[in-house]
């Protein structure tokens, strides 16, 4: 059965039986966490590679997260057709793609080239989460559907906090004592060749380990047994924004991921000046590990909490605690505006997680098309951080350009409030 409802309906309660791919799903969740994050590690090295503003810096995250738009429904399409097993393998697969074209995107040092790379990257990790979103949910008690999603996430987060840490040490490393703004000509082109190397054999390393997880996976692709899918054509989903709660939500999931990833690729820009913390390019990439790490600790808190809280009241509840970080942060100095901004990772925590199985309450067989649009709306990490980057260049100031992720928490708090009783409409169908 494929359903994200916490309390489904007569013959729907035992989900999958399948209790031992709970591990699997962890991995999946903790490889595209981690691939995410290292985008935090590349804005940096990519602005100063190519000498780029904030906008042009946050076309990372642009090609990135456009991936859901373009791939969300195709993807939920996709899925349905081969099974969730052989869904992630074909998605593993794509990411692999994915890490090889930063072979010649390195070798002809091109900005583009390493866009498009990422955009495939995405493609496949846009797959391989509309797998593993409803699959967790499925794998277990129905009532404990919403720990176990946060629970989940607490693996996303492990990987969003590991990946920044190795990825700083080997691609924030500069190889010369120069920087590109002072090179032209064929000292430059050479210079971004040899610099970008770096960024090459980390995703060379990830292309290898994702060969043979997708071998791994599909040698247990006849391992599911009970999964169903009801059958749908055209943009399948779009008919459930008509629902209050799943409108609600899907936007508060735009809104949401644009905010962290706003956050998340400013981090080092941000500690580096001289009125926050003043740190060099790598000591500052290190200390992403706070910010996604935060995220990880609260998840698993937050996934104890949410059996004797309202996740609804939870929900606005961290929400409301980014906001106030986000005020500390850009109206404080030094140590202290640092660390607050950090620390909106452990405000994170449960918002996606929460988010998106408040809102897919009660969509019983529809729960893959729910998941697909729920994957469009992190188009937001496209739109938000592209939109940030923009006022900070317009303003000349991060801090200023961090109202927009504020206002974001704002709305999604709003969303915790309205969301805070159980579903009490029918089952989609």
């Amino acid at each position: 059965m494929s359903s994200t409802d916490p309390a489904p309906g007569e013959g729907t309660a035992q989900g999958i039986n399948a209790p031992d791919l709970q591990v699997f799903v962890f991995a999946l969740f903790f490889i595209f966490g981690g691939i995410t994050s290292l985008n935090d590690v590349i804005i940096p090295k990519l602005k100063e590679l190519f000498t780029l503003n904030y906008t042009q810096a946050m076309l990372v995250q642009f090609c990135f997260f456009t991936a859901y738009l373009v791939i969300g429904i195709p993807g939920a399409k996709l899925v349905k057709k081969l099974g969730y097993m052989r869904g992630a393998v074909a998605g593993l697969l794509t990411m692999m793609v994915g890490c090889l074209l930063f072979i010649p995107a390195s070798q002809n040092a091109t900005y583009g080239l390493f866009l498009f790379a990422l955009f495939v990257l995405a493609s496949g990790v846009v797959i391989v989460q509309v797998v593993a979103n409803p699959l967790i949910s499925l794998l277990g008690k129905p009532e404990t559907t919403h720990s176990r999603l946060t629970f989940a996430q607490a693996f996303n987060s492990l990987g969003t906090t590991v990946f920044p840490i190795v990825g700083s040490i080997l691609i924030l490393g500069s190889l010369a004592t120069v920087t590109a703004d002072q090179l032209s000509g064929p000292a430059l082109e050479a210079y971004r060749v040899a610099e970008s190397k770096a960024i090459m054999h980390g995703y060379l390393g990830i292309a290898a380990a994702l060969a043979i997880v997708a071998g791994v996976v599909w040698l247990f692709r006849n391992r599911l047994k009970g999964e169903r899918h009801e059958a749908s054509t055209g943009l399948a989903g779009l008919d459930l924004l008509g629902r209050k709660r799943f409108g609600f939500g899907a936007l508060c999931i735009f809104l949401y991921v644009g905010a962290e990833v706003s956050i998340g690729s400013l981090i080092v820009n941000y500690l580096m000046q001289p009125g926050v913390m003043g740190l060099e390019e790598q000591a500052a990439g290190k200390l992403i590990g706070f910010y996604w790490g935060g995220a990880m600790v609260g998840r698993f808190i937050g996934s104890g909490l949410m059996r004797v809280v309202s996740p609804g009241k939870l929900l606005a509840f961290v929400a409301i605690g980014a906001v106030a970080l986000i005020l500390i942060s850009t109206n404080t100095a030094g140590s202290v505006s640092g660390y607050s901004l950090l620390a909106i990772g452990l405000m994170n925590s449960i918002m996606f997680p929460t988010i998106f199985s408040l809102a897919c309450e009660k969509l019983g067989g529809r729960a893959a098309d729910g998941s697909g649009i729920i994957n469009i709306a992190i188009f937001g990490g496209a739109v938000v951080p592209l939109a940030t980057g923009a006022l900070a260049d317009a303003t000349g100031s991060l801090g200023l350009a961090l109202i927009l992720p504020a206002v974001c928490y704002a709305i999604i708090a709003g969303f915790g409030y309205y969301a805070r009783r159980p579903y009490a409409g029918p089952v989609a169908g």
